[in-house]
């Protein structure tokens, strides 16, 4: 190929457009606090975007970029959110929202909130609804033993009880 075609960069171009971040297969549900979260932080990407638009220098340029793909990926996050109003939950088995109190026999206390994929959050004990986990307790009730499929082994644990607070 003959190298007069080719456009090189001349060092003041940003980086080349990233690709599509993909989005779930699964239905995008999600708390209200969690969308309003997100709605909130997809606002602070778009304020922080239009400053940087105001820049020329080259890192100022791929950060745009970095940022211009975070706001396509949130926006269609927010459109296909399907909202659940946790505090409206009720009934006699667990459902997406619920905060579960779990006890190994060791007498061991888990606590676990089930929510959105886009909330998840391990360490404060947020788990997606799609998780091995939330699968295995979804649908049962207080007093039901699951075994919780860890790659460190699998883990034998009873339902002591469960809530739904918004």
């Amino acid at each position: 190929m003959n190298r007069a075609f080719v456009k090189e960069l001349d060092g003041d171009q940003a980086e080349t457009d990233l690709p599509v971040r993909p989005q779930s297969k699964h239905p995008n549900y999600i708390t209200m606090k969690g969308l309003e979260k997100q709605k909130a932080y997809l606002h602070e990407l778009i304020l922080e975007c239009s400053v940087l638009k105001t820049s020329n220098t080259l890192a100022d340029k791929n950060k745009i970029k970095l940022l211009n793909a975070d706001i396509t990926y949130l926006k269609q996050r927010v459109e296909s959110a399907i909202p659940i109003k946790v505090e409206a939950q009720e009934g006699e088995d667990i459902r997406f929202g619920a905060t579960i109190t779990l006890a190994d026999e060791n007498n061991t206390q888990y606590k676990f909130t089930i929510v959105g994929q886009d909330e998840v959050d391990t360490e404060n004990g947020l788990i997606s609804w799609v998780s091995p986990l939330a699968s295995a307790l979804i649908g049962k009730q207080a007093g039901d033993m699951i075994t919780w499929a860890r790659p460190i082994g699998a883990l034998e644990l009873e339902i002591e009880e469960f809530y739904y607070k918004g």
